[in-house]
């Protein structure tokens, strides 16, 4: 006896059927396969709106402000520092250190105080950066910028632009004036 094969097993079973009759007005639809369901995304989005709840952003952090940032030599009145910190005078110049390393910021800086004070700029601008592009997002030059400004003996006061003006990525800067003008007797 010889041994059945797979096929002679199927048309065995499948002798006695009937084919169905076609029918003319039938209608073929293509099956509509399921959008896919982004599991990551949802997880992602889930963990996300978890963290938020509990998170370290402040309204200072939102809002990139840091009222405190603010340096004044000893004779500036508060009233000074307020329009300073409102952007009431115009910007003269500016010093952009995007790019720098800190050896290179520093004279970068120093050399362009001096050349205001020497050309009578009394508001000035310098823009460390935000940091966004620095390895750890933090202000690589931000506190150094602070420290030579203090050192500085021509700097009379200086605070964080105001955010039209760079916000926490800049600082507004009040400068002595060359010669000092006294009022005539």
């Amino acid at each position: 006896m010889q041994k059945k094969t797979d096929k002679d097993e199927f048309l065995e079973a499948v002798k006695n059927a009937v084919p169905l009759k076609k029918r003319s007005n039938r209608i073929f639809q293509e099956s509509v396969k399921p959008e896919p369901i982004p599991h990551k995304r949802n997880d992602d989005e889930l963990t996300a709106l978890r963290e938020s709840q509990f998170s370290d952003f402040t309204e200072e952090t939102i809002l990139d402000t840091d009222d405190a940032l603010f340096f004044a030599r000893n004779g500036i009145s508060t009233k000074t520092i307020k329009k300073l910190r409102k952007g009431f005078w115009t910007i003269q110049a500016e010093l952009d250190l995007h790019g720098f390393r800190i050896h290179e910021a520093r004279e970068e800086t120093y050399n362009f105080l001096k050349h205001c004070i020497q050309s009578e700029k009394r508001c000035v601008r310098v823009i460390h950066g935000k940091g966004l592009r620095s390895a750890g997002k933090e202000p690589v030059l931000k506190s150094h910028v602070k420290s030579w400004l203090k050192q500085f003996t021509g700097v009379l006061a200086f605070c964080q632009a105001p955010g039209r003006m760079g916000g926490s990525g800049a600082l507004i800067v009040l400068l002595k004036a060359r010669y000092h003008r006294s009022l005539p007797s």
